[in-house]
């Protein structure tokens, strides 16, 4: 199965400790989330904190369904387990890398995993595409909070 990788970043005129919070703990997400606004009755379920806490998520078919998982947290990086289950099946990993900047914190926000055949055309056409003008919405919306502070 072909490997993919996509990273997307910004520099955020805050210090990583305004940014992380928002990345290391789902509860945030909704704040930064290009995704979060996918359907507004979606069903959401919270469990635990930091490394092995999960975030699940039930909506629309835009929504889909869905399970993340912090696999780890370090000041410099959060790494995410992804899975997707409804509208089709993939299991992804997520990672935000914090890098100090001059005016403020560089964050690459990566998805990387493995596609069948199909998906990797897919992919390529469709998927990537659509994945990148999500992650330029959801950094931006990361970058004002975490700016807000």
């Amino acid at each position: 199965m072909p490997a993919f990788s996509q990273t997307h970043e910004t520099t955020v005129a805050a210090p990583a400790t305004a940014v992380h919070p928002l990345i290391d703990d789902f509860h945030e997400w909704a704040k930064w989330s290009p995704w979060e606004e996918l359907d507004p009755a979606m069903r959401r379920t919270f469990d635990g904190a930091g490394v092995g806490a999960t975030y699940a998520w039930s909506g629309n078919k835009r929504a889909g369904e869905g399970r993340m998982t912090m696999r780890s947290i370090t000041p410099e990086q959060v790494v995410v387990d992804l899975e997707f289950l409804k509208p089709f099946k993939a299991q992804n990993v997520v990672t935000f890398d914090l890098t100090p900047a001059a005016d403020g914190t560089r964050v690459a926000w990566t998805m990387s995993g493995q596609r069948n055949v199909a998906f990797a055309v897919m992919g390529r056409l469709f998927f990537d595409k659509a994945i990148a003008k999500d992650f330029t919405r959801g950094l931006a919306s990361l970058k004002a909070a975490a700016e807000q502070g």
